[in-house]
């Protein structure tokens, strides 16, 4: 396995496999980002790197597949929250096997309904939940 660092640096180099990019990766990237930028800094780079990433990778931008800016950018946040409420791990892979409850990949469809969830404006932009709002770090 590798590190968070060897994992950051394939990835951004645009060499992590197809078939490994999977939901406990984009999990990890955001921990990852999370932990050296502030919250708009890793939105603009996850954004970024998932991007290229489906470039490199041949990964067409359809209506309903490519990159959907809701999805990222909800479980940024929700990463986010977690991370400001529970703290860090020594690693990414350890911050996901303490936070189960993040590699469940369904867990949007308790904030969003299945028609917002996939329309055009939520793939290609952030919406706001309307069923439930995202939970946000309280204030320390």
């Amino acid at each position: 396995m590798e590190t968070d660092r060897e994992f950051i640096e394939v990835f951004e180099a645009q060499r992590w496999p197809l078939e490994r990019w999977r939901h406990r990766d984009h999990v990890r990237l955001a921990y990852l980002y999370l932990r050296e930028y502030s919250l708009d800094e890793a939105a603009d780079r996850i954004r970024a790197g998932i991007k290229a990433h489906n470039d490199a990778h041949g990964i067409v931008d359809r209506p309903t597949s490519g990159y959907h800016e809701t999805m990222t950018m909800a479980w940024l946040r929700l990463v986010h929250m977690v991370l400001s409420e529970y703290g860090p791990e020594e690693t990414a892979d350890a911050f996901c096997d303490a936070h189960p409850e993040l590699l469940e990949k369904k867990s949007l469809r308790l904030f969003y309904s299945k028609d917002l969830f996939m329309s055009p404006e939520a793939k290609s932009g952030f919406v706001e939940p309307d069923l439930s709002a995202l939970p946000v770090p309280r204030d320390r």
